[in-house]
């Protein structure tokens, strides 16, 4: 039996066997259950059972944190309770020892419009505390922006990464957030959802961008090459290898001779490779046409939960789309740890900031927490419907916050793209507007005193390497000291042909680069 078959069955002995249920019943007088707003209805009714002859029950809960429908926890278990067991006493524990009292003052006004509640008014002894930040952001860009540049100053100022979360509503809200971070070389830890480059449909997705940033990124080849039918590992190896020796590797690949069983996926994989290439293509083309020619792929490979990984994807092409180059896009999407944090209980390791979903971060406390993506049409979810699906949400807001021990942060984006590249305009969620402005300091993105309009746009094209553009060969040399836009600062180690590069990168180990791609800048 597992775990369900376990309750469903001590529920029917209990129902229909009269002996059995005295003989239990008489063995516990008193029954204590915890987290009872998690309670499904046939777990009440098992507490309803073994109570029938003495009523000694005492539950502990907070209806304003039922947040596990989707577990198949009912809300009205904890609010049905005083009709339930009638002869009852309620004791409110009001006084909070985690929070500040500003912080508290603003997770009251979140609970206090919902429409069925145990009124309750939390307070602390704690002395002082900031008012929480509501920030409008011009989009998720400029949020995730915000976002970490005030995490360093947090840092600056003495609080640790482990102190600091970021909390949201589903896992994919973070992508943007999680690029930034990367590009900036903080690490973190990621609860309640895949990191953006941890699914394998969007590591297939990155492999083919990165290609044409670096035509000598064997896991990537690797990875499209196993992609086409009756391609193997031995396949897919000798094809690298011919790759490698070409002055060319686009070329190389070009002219490889494919046997008849696969020679035409081979074909359509060459011509995608050469309209990928297209430099008048932005990112958000060069991602369309890549679809026209992995959907089937991913249909095929991931018939099981296509449309999730396909939703999945399609937040992918939102955030390519913001981006003016594919070196840019690729860059921030190269999510490898450094080599050093592969250890499990390393100081980095364990000084690593905390992203989460707020349905995993229930329970846990940070002093800095910031909740992201709290903009109409986000939070709430959009498909929730009035009535108890839309108080839910509005629990989730308010857990989310009680999360906070110093400092409280709610952002949102005023802009939001769609999944077909549409600008939208967003708002604050309607949980936000119904908060006494009173209770936070409303800070937003300054506007362009020219323009008008909201600095920290979209980003374009980055610059180039400082000085020497492009590499040749003759350029470089082993011992010489070189920095990458993504790897960083490294050490050359060999020039083992035309237009290549060995580097041993501080932070990322041994890459082999091809010149022409690589913007690589020499500084020693």
């Amino acid at each position: 039996m597992d775990y369900d078959d376990l309750l469903v069955n001590w529920h029917r002995l209990l129902t229909e066997s009269a002996e059995a249920r005295r003989e239990i019943t008489s063995c516990f007088r008193h029954i204590l259950v915890d987290e009872y707003q998690d309670t499904n209805l046939i777990q009440a009714e098992i507490v309803r059972l073994l109570a029938h002859d003495h009523d000694n029950v005492m539950v502990v809960g907070d209806d304003a944190q039922s947040i596990y429908s989707f577990r198949g926890a009912d809300f009205y278990n904890i609010m049905r309770f005083p009709e339930e067991f009638t002869n009852l006493k309620i004791v409110k524990l009001e006084e909070n020892y985690r929070s500040t009292q500003p912080i508290l003052s603003l997770t009251n006004s979140i609970i206090a419009c919902a429409e069925e509640k145990f009124t309750k008014t939390l307070f602390t002894s704690i002395k002082g505390g900031e008012l929480p930040c509501v920030y409008a952001a011009r989009n998720e860009g400029s949020e995730a922006r915000f976002i970490v540049d005030t995490i360093q100053k947090l840092e600056q100022d003495g609080i640790p990464a482990t102190g600091i979360a970021v909390l949201f509503r589903s896992g994919y809200h973070s992508y943007k957030l999680e690029m930034e971070l990367t590009s900036r070389y903080l690490d973190f830890e990621k609860r309640g959802g895949l990191k953006l480059t941890e699914s394998a449909h969007i590591k297939d997705v990155l492999s083919f961008f990165r290609v044409l940033v670096n035509p000598l990124d064997n896991l990537s080849w690797n990875r499209i090459l196993l992609q086409l039918d009756k391609v193997g590992p031995k396949t897919a190896q000798k094809i690298l290898a011919v790759v490698r020796k070409s002055e060319d590797p686009f070329s190389g690949l070009a002219s490889y001779r494919a046997t008849p069983s696969w020679k035409n996926g081979f074909a359509r994989l060459v011509e995608l490779l050469t309209r990928l290439r297209d430099t008048g293509l932005a990112p958000a083309g060069q991602f369309d046409i890549l679809m026209e020619y992995y959907e089937p792929i991913l249909e095929k490979i991931y018939h099981d939960d296509y449309p999730k990984r396909k939703r999945d994807i399609d937040q992918l092409r939102s955030l390519a789309a913001g981006y003016g180059d594919i070196q840019s896009f690729v860059d921030d999407t190269t999510l490898d740890p450094p080599e050093g944090d592969q250890d499990i209980g390393t100081t980095d390791d364990a000084n690593r900031l905390i992203l989460s979903t707020i349905h995993s971060a229930k329970g846990l406390e940070w002093d800095v927490v910031f909740v992201i993506g709290l903009a109409e049409g986000r939070f709430p979810h959009p498909n929730t419907v009035p009535g108890e699906q839309w108080e839910e949400e509005r629990r989730l807001l308010y857990v989310a916050a009680t999360r906070a021990r110093k400092k409280l942060y709610l952002t949102y984006p005023l802009e939001l793209m769609t999944p077909d590249r549409k600008y939208i305009h967003a708002g604050m969620s309607p949980f936000l507007r119904e908060i006494n402005p009173g209770l936070y300091v409303k800070k937003q993105q300054p506007q362009d005193p020219v323009s008008g309009g909201y600095r920290a746009e979209r980003p374009g094209p980055r610059p180039g390497p400082g000085r020497g553009g492009k590499l040749t060969t003759p350029t470089l040399a082993p011992g010489m000291t070189v920095r990458h836009p993504f790897f960083g600062r490294g050490t050359v180690k060999d020039v083992p042909g035309p237009r290549r590069a060995e580097v041993s990168f501080d932070r990322h180990g041994d890459k082999i680069l091809h010149l022409d791609y690589a913007k690589l800048e020499i500084i020693g």
